[in-house]
């Protein structure tokens, strides 16, 4: 895995905790193509090997901004052709986000405005500072969201509350997005990164591979009848039945101590 990138720092902690920021700072760590490009880089790697990892933690540099939405000063002029490209890079950044095995977590620092606020959205689940605001203002710009925000702030807040986000570009807090169910927990901006690693380390120290399969399940699950979903959900289980993590934590548990899970 390649951590010398140009708009986000990549810092393991704890071996199997992986530490995702969005680096710029002269930007509001606004998203232009080279931060799509590292993005989609890193987590489509995770796509054919997971480097032993079991949660990631995906945040932004300093604390104003988690990140502002695209650059616009970028695309100020751009062609028709140039946009289109670009955002071609933004779709699969973000299909990379969302097929990620491995768990990510936000932990959201400040403003998440526009493709900001979407990358929220996509993340299997969010920690936010009191001081973390949230908009989708596309529309306000003659564009409508075009990273999964029609789609994903949805299936969080639900249709008639995405509708009335999303058509009126108005900012919310997060204390309104913890209400309405995008944001997890509210912390103060000192504590925020601390609870984010607290929850990712509680994850990683359960069984990794339950783990990825519980979460494709509840993810999957959800766009499939209940039927279906209950047919994936048994597929997926079944698939844990013969590892050896499986037959530690019975064993553990019986032995009434800590399993040591490997991931096999």
């Amino acid at each position: 895995m390649r951590t010398d990138f140009q708009t986000i720092k990549v810092e393991r902690r704890d071996g199997d905790i992986l530490l995702v920021t969005l680096h710029r700072p002269e930007a509001s760590n606004a998203m232009n193509t080279q931060m799509g490009l590292d993005l989609v880089e890193l987590f489509e790697g995770f796509s054919t090997d997971i480097e032993g990892l079991r949660a990631v933690i995906l945040t932004g540099h300093g604390d104003k901004a988690f990140c502002a939405g695209g650059d616009l000063k970028q695309r100020n002029g751009m062609t028709d052709e140039a946009w289109q490209a670009q955002h071609l890079v933004f779709e699969r950044m973000l299909r990379a986000l969302l097929g990620c095995p491995i768990p990510v977590i936000g932990a959201i620092n400040g403003a998440a405005y526009g493709g900001g606020c979407e990358i929220a959205a996509a993340l299997d689940f969010v920690y936010a500072s009191t001081n973390a605001r949230f908009a989708l203002t596309e529309v306000t710009l003659g564009i409508m969201p075009g990273g999964g925000g029609t789609q994903n702030l949805p299936r969080a807040v639900g249709e008639r509350r995405a509708k009335e986000l999303i058509l009126s570009g108005q900012p919310f807090s997060a204390a309104e997005a913890e209400r309405w169910g995008l944001v997890n927990r509210v912390l103060p901006p000192g504590e925020l990164l601390e609870a984010t690693f607290a929850i990712a380390h509680r994850i990683a120290a359960n069984g990794p591979i339950s783990v990825r399969q519980a979460k494709q399940a509840i993810h999957r699950g959800l766009q499939m009848s209940l039927a279906d979903g209950l047919a994936f959900e048994i597929e997926a289980y079944n698939r844990l039945v013969p590892t050896a993590d499986r037959r530690e934590g019975v064993l553990a548990f019986n032995e009434r101590r800590k399993p040591n899970f490997q991931g096999k």
